[in-house]
């Protein structure tokens, strides 16, 4: 019987394939040499995006723009040196994940035939009936040495089992381990991506800003100016349209404000517009006033989800652009570039003037899951109508907000862009966000 169900606990350990790899010391010295190059390149990464936070500081010119387009691209290419190091760093993990499990593998290997061979000594054993193993023996103490080497047997066994045991669920911890670490770098290599479209779209932004401005200085004042009108315009044109259609909210369905509930769309924040205007206690949103939050965000700042959630569409209104303005008829001043993320918790939320995105409609997010680029330089492709590098974040009750094409505009007609079923449906942003101590106004 005891025979029996040992044979029948080995059925469930099968052995697995053994994976081959390079010397775990090896590996441990090449994932320690590529981190050690990584804090060089993110030093040099720190100082380039200093160097262009300054000239993003500076007086709104033409020389000014083209100085923080070739700023902007010394600093997309150290961001791309960073993720690439991480990448490699990334294969060199599961190269050694991949060792340790070939250790482990084999050690459960071990452990079977040590199974297997205590198991066939005690089978000797249970064969033998107690009477002849008696008779057999010259003295009674050849009986009880016998006895002993059997419950030392036992003992073994229970050992090396329990060892096959921990040995497999090692095993299984590095195979989840392998999948987390091969999640991680499949993120990596699209933000990767999203990086190289940007430097893409800065080498194509200088070009065209130059080409469109005649390198003039007042022909880049007109760029501004008439941007601004656009930005008018499309809010002008946007809250004539979402005043007519005034959606009944369902106040239950709409998380009460309270700060944290969002997490920040950036690493560093700094606030260059807040949303609405000041009405009492709170900020509402009304004609002429911002239906967002902008933050600072030089060209290239990587954009993350403020929450889990799942990508309800992206688009770019700026697509169109280039055809217009060869028909000679006016341009849309929108969005440009945007995603719109509707989460679980009955808030939906907007990031605009993006350079670069990298989801997908109907892909899941995690909170803080890099979404995309910030853009917003005049002339970058996805900037709509923005003046200036930065992210505008907007907030919707989800029952409040869809998808449609934008016909009542008077110059965006083609574009299809979120639009919220009435003002009411635009939420403060900072209102659910982290508290901070201070804020730009």
């Amino acid at each position: 019987m005891r025979k029996t169900v040992y044979i029948s606990f080995l059925v469930v350990f099968l052995v697995p394939t053994i994976l081959l790899g390079a010397s775990p010391s090896e590996l441990e010295r090449q994932i320690e040499q590529v981190r050690l190059e990584r804090e060089t390149l993110v030093e040099e990464q720190k100082k380039l995006q200093a160097e262009l936070e300054a000239v993003n500081k500076e007086s709104q010119t033409l020389g000014a723009a083209v100085k923080s387009l070739d700023a902007t691209k010394k600093k997309l290419n150290a961001d791309i040196s960073v993720t690439q190091s991480k990448i490699t760093s990334t294969n060199l993990t599961i190269r050694s994940l991949e060792n340790t499990m070939s250790e482990k593998e084999r050690q459960i290997i071990t452990h079977r035939k040590a199974i297997l061979n205590t198991i066939s000594a005690l089978s000797e054993y249970d064969s033998r009936p107690l009477i002849l193993n008696i008779l057999s023996s010259v003295e009674l103490s050849d009986l009880w040495r016998d006895r002993s080497q059997l419950e030392s047997l036992n003992t073994r066994l229970e050992e090396e089992i329990d060892a096959l045991r921990e040995t497999r669920k090692a095993l299984n911890q590095k195979k989840l381990e392998k999948e987390k670490v091969k999640e991680e770098q499949v993120s990596l290599k699209g933000q990767l991506s999203g990086q190289k479209s940007v430097v893409e779209e800065n080498q194509k932004a200088k070009a065209r800003l130059l080409a469109e401005t005649k390198n003039k200085e007042v022909e880049y004042q007109k760029m501004i100016a008439e941007n601004s009108a656009r930005q008018k315009q499309f809010e002008e044109d946007l809250f004539r349209l979402e005043s007519e259609l005034q959606i009944t909210l369902d106040p239950s369905l709409i998380p009460a404000p309270r700060p944290g509930i969002l997490s920040w769309p950036l690493d560093n924040i700094f606030v260059t517009q807040r949303f609405g205007k000041t009405s009492a206690s709170s900020r509402l949103y009304t004609s002429g006033t911002h239906n967002g939050v902008d933050f600072r965000a030089s060209m290239g700042t990587a954009v993350k989800s403020v929450l889990s959630g799942t990508v309800q569409g992206t688009g770019n209104t700026d697509e169109m652009n280039a055809q217009l303005r060869r028909e000679g008829k006016p341009i849309c001043g929108s969005y440009g570039r945007w995603i719109l993320i509707k989460h679980d918790n009955g808030l939906t939320s907007v990031y605009a003037h993006l350079s670069s995105s990298i989801v997908q409609t109907g892909q899941n997010l995690r909170t803080g899951e890099i979404i995309g680029y910030s853009g917003g330089t005049p002339g970058v492709n996805g900037s709509g109508y923005s003046t200036g590098p930065h992210l505008h974040l907007g907030l919707f009750a989800s029952q409040g907000v869809e998808i449609r094409q934008f016909t009542t505009s008077l110059n965006c007609k083609h574009t299809i862009v979120p639009v919220a079923l009435g003002p009411s449906a635009y939420l403060d942003p900072l209102d659910y966000l982290p508290a901070i101590a201070t804020l730009s106004r």
